[in-house]
C-alpha cells in the first residue's frame, strides 16, 4: 500500500514540476515573439530616426539578442545605439 503512494505522490511531483516548466517556457517564448516584432516595428517605422540615430537593422547578433532578450534585449539595444554603439 505505501509503495503505492509513494509511486502517485512521485507521479503528482512530476506532473507539477512538468507544468511549472512548461508555463515558464511558454512565457519566454512569448518574450522572444513580442522582442522580435517589436525590433520589426522599430525598423519599419523608422523609429530611431526620429532622434537622429541609424535603424537598429536586422544582423545576426541582433536577432539574437532580441530572441534570447525579448523585450529587455530591445530596449538594450536602443540604449546602446543612443549612446553611439551599433552592432552589425
Amino acid at each position: 500500500m505505501s509503495a503505492i503512494l509513494v509511486a502517485v505522490l512521485l507521479v503528482v511531483a512530476v506532473l507539477a514540476i512538468g507544468y511549472y516548466l512548461v508555463k515558464k517556457f511558454m512565457l519566454l517564448v512569448v518574450n522572444a515573439i513580442l522582442g522580435l516584432f517589436l525590433l520589426f516595428i522599430m525598423n519599419f517605422l523608422h523609429i530611431m530616426q526620429w532622434v537622429e540615430k541609424p535603424d537598429l537593422g536586422y544582423s545576426l547578433a541582433t536577432l539574437l539578442i532580441c530572441a534570447i532578450g525579448g523585450v529587455p534585449g530591445v530596449l538594450i539595444l536602443i540604449l546602446l545605439n543612443l549612446f553611439g554603439i551599433t552592432l552589425q
